[in-house]
């Protein structure tokens, strides 16, 4: 029977140490620890929901889900991240696909695409080896509008029960939520630090739903256009039932536009 054997979230960028290199070091070695943490779980498969940075989805085409369905994934090569084929699950993401449609979530399917940062830099820690199938999930925080962090929450939900229910390509799955936390792009760097400490405290407190109510200008207003990448996080602690979360790591990184932070859902 298949089971969600493990659920973490962690940002998803890495940039230069240089000025920053005790900020970096911790960082790194948070995220070297979800990995270890994720390996130990042994998953056939690594679903990593995320957003595309308008390297993939251009604002010709724009659609709330998308999840990918090819059998092979090749780095985009964006923040130096070596261009190393992974492979992808096409049995499990058809799957789901067909699921969430019944269920009243209508995903497109995409093959040909190049994951950014937003997947290959999480996945370098995740799997180092290239050699677990991942799947990615791309929750469209670019659009408006876009789906709530309710709908985010909903789908997060669907796809539990589908592992629960009637996946029958994979026995353990892990879900990895990747982006976060505070951070503006496209605006002067800052990171709203005590927004961050609160919403990692509210995790670890088991208090999610209460983020999956808010309105999305809430959280756009206090953490930025890419704070809204916590919605992944949500959908992670949605699909694995969370109770609270563990947060492993977390550093404000100005000099990187990003709060910085990592949690296991428990």
């Amino acid at each position: 029977m298949a089971k969600i054997v493990g659920g973490f979230a962690t940002s998803h960028i890495l940039m230069s140490s240089q000025g920053v290199e005790e900020k970096a070091r911790r960082v790194t070695e948070g995220m070297a620890e979800i990995g270890r943490r994720i390996q130990a779980l042994s998953p056939d498969v690594i679903l990593v929901v995320t957003n595309d940075h308008l390297f993939n989805f251009g604002l010709d085409l724009q659609v709330p889900f998308t999840i990918g369905t090819a059998d092979t994934y090749t780095p985009l090569g964006d923040l130096a991240v070596p261009q190393i084929e992974r492979p992808g699950h096409r049995e499990f993401a058809e799957e789901f696909l067909r699921y969430s449609a019944s269920k009243g979530f209508d995903l497109a399917r995409v093959e040909s695409i190049k994951p950014d940062h937003g997947v290959s830099v999480p996945m370098l820690f995740a799997d180092p080896t290239n050699s677990v199938p991942m799947v990615p999930l791309y929750l469209n925080l670019m659009m408006d509008p876009m789906p709530s962090p309710q709908r985010c929450w909903g789908l997060g939900e669907a796809f539990g029960d589908f592992i629960e229910t009637r996946c029958k390509s994979a026995d353990r799955i892990v879900v990895l939520a990747a982006g976060g936390l505070s951070h503006w792009v496209g605006y002067e760097p800052r990171v709203n630090e005590a927004w961050d400490r609160q919403f990692l405290a509210d995790l670890e407190a088991g208090e999610f739903l209460g983020w999956a109510q808010k309105g999305k200008d809430e959280i756009l207003e206090a953490a930025g256009n890419g704070g809204l990448e916590v919605i992944h996080w949500l959908f992670m602690a949605a699909a694995v039932r969370a109770k609270r979360s563990e947060t492993i790591y977390y550093e404000p990184v100005p000099e990187w536009m990003t709060g910085m932070g990592g949690i296991q859902a428990v």
